[in-house]
C-alpha cells in the first residue's frame, strides 16, 4: 500500500481546483477508498467559495477503468453490492450539485464507471488517444448506473449501443456523440484544458453557479415548470450585482468591471 493521497489536490491563485485520481497502479480503479478520498475532495470544494472551477484528471494511463473489480468480488453480497453503487452514485450526484463547473481532463481509457465520471462532468477534454467504453456487459454486468449518465449525455441509441456491446469508441467519435467537449492532442491536452478553464473564470462566479443548477434541475421536469424555474432563476440573476455591472457595461460600451 502507497503512503500517497488516493487524491491529490491542488488549487491556484484563480480558485481552479485540480483533484488528481492518484492510483495509477490500478488504472485509478473506484475502490471504495478511493471513492471516499473522491468524495471527501469535492465536499472540500462546495465549502469552498473562492472555488471558481473543478478539474478531476488522473496520473498514468488511464483516467479511470471503473470499480475495482477484485475488491467487488471479496464481498459477494446484494446488500454489499447496493451500498456500493449508493456510495458511488452520491460521490457522482455531488459533481452536479456542485455550484462550479466541473472538467473531466481525460488522457487514457474510461471504462464503466470511469466513463460514468467523464459523462457526469459538466465538461470534458480528451487527449485523441483517450478511448471510452462501458464494457461491463462484456462481463455479464450490465452499466445500469454509467447507464444513467450516458443517456442523458448521448443521444438515446448511442447510449444503448455503447451499453449493449460494450465495445470501445475514440476520443473524437465521443466528441461526435457528445460525451466530450473538446479533443486535443496529447500535448496539447493541458493547454486545451486552460483554455476552457480560462474562458470560465472571466466569467462571474454568481451567475455561472445559479446558472449550472439551473440547468440540470429544468432538464429532469416538464417543459413549462422548466420555463417557470428559469424566469425565477434569471430574476434572481439579474438582481446579482455582477449582471447589474455587466448590463450597465454594455449600455455605456466598456467591458464589465467585476470583481
Amino acid at each position: 500500500m502507497s503512503d500517497e493521497p488516493l487524491v491529490l489536490q491542488e488549487k491556484d491563485a484563480r480558485g481552479v481546483v485540480t483533484l488528481t485520481l492518484n492510483r495509477a497502479q490500478a488504472f485509478n480503479s473506484l475502490s471504495e477508498a478511493m471513492m471516499d478520498a473522491l468524495q471527501a475532495a469535492l465536499d472540500r470544494v462546495a465549502a469552498d467559495a473562492p472555488a471558481r472551477v473543478v478539474v478531476i484528471a488522473a496520473q498514468g494511463r488511464a483516467f479511470c477503468a471503473g470499480h475495482d473489480l477484485k475488491e467487488m468480488r471479496a464481498e459477494p453480497s446484494q446488500a454489499y453490492y447496493e451500498s456500493l453503487f449508493a456510495q458511488c452514485g452520491r460521490m457522482m450526484m455531488t459533481i452536479q450539485k456542485l455550484p462550479v463547473p466541473v472538467i473531466a481532463r481525460v488522457q487514457g481509457i474510461a471504462t464503466a464507471a470511469g466513463c460514468q465520471l467523464v459523462a457526469m462532468c459538466d465538461l470534458a477534454v480528451a487527449s485523441r488517444d483517450a478511448k471510452f467504453a462501458v464494457s461491463g456487459v462484456n462481463l455479464g454486468l450490465f452499466c445500469s448506473t454509467p447507464g444513467v449518465a450516458l443517456s442523458r449525455n448521448l443521444g438515446r441509441k448511442a447510449a444503448f449501443e455503447m451499453l449493449v456491446t460494450g465495445e470501445f469508441i475514440s476520443a473524437e467519435q465521443a466528441r461526435e456523440k457528445g460525451l466530450v467537449n473538446r479533443v486535443a492532442e496529447p500535448e496539447a491536452l493541458d493547454a486545451e484544458v486552460e483554455r476552457l478553464v480560462a474562458s470560465i473564470v472571466a466569467k462571474p462566479r454568481a451567475a455561472v453557479a445559479l446558472g449550472k443548477g439551473l440547468f440540470y434541475r429544468q432538464l429532469e421536469t416538464g417543459i413549462e415548470a422548466a420555463y417557470a424555474d428559469a424566469s425565477r432563476t434569471m430574476a434572481c440573476n439579474m438582481m446579482d450585482e455582477s449582471a447589474l455591472e455587466g448590463v450597465q457595461a454594455f449600455i455605456e460600451k466598456r467591458p464589465p468591471s467585476w470583481r
